[in-house]
């Protein structure tokens, strides 16, 4: 069983930023991709950033420029900074890690941008 644990989560204000960390419970490098997701209240879980075990990355429209992801194989940790941020990026995060069978999940970590 994989085990994934978020965390760095918190309340900020407009403009600032965060960091979230997802360690895995074994090698990342063993997963096709590791992800970001997110969902706000009364919304669906949609996708934030994305990393492949190649490195290849893709972000949705509204974080680009303003979210990185990346990953540490030797410490088994995928990060998500997130930089001039926005109230419209108030969620609960979730990191995912894609095998060949099937999708793996975090609990989450809340995230609020406010005043």
């Amino acid at each position: 069983q994989v085990q994934l644990v978020e965390s760095g989560g918190g309340l900020v204000q407009p403009g600032g930023s965060l960091r979230l960390s997802c360690a895995a419970s074994r090698n990342i490098f063993s997963f096709n991709a590791m992800g970001w997701y997110r969902q706000a209240p009364g919304k669906q879980r949609d996708l934030v950033a994305r990393i492949t075990s190649g490195g290849s990355t893709n972000y949705a429209d509204s974080v680009k420029g303003r979210f990185t992801i990346s990953r540490d194989n030797a410490k088994n940790t995928v990060y998500l900074q997130m930089n001039s941020l926005k109230p419209e990026d108030t969620a609960v995060y979730y990191c995912n890690a894609e095998s060949n069978y099937r999708n793996y999940w975090g609990q989450g970590t809340q995230v609020t941008v406010s005043s």
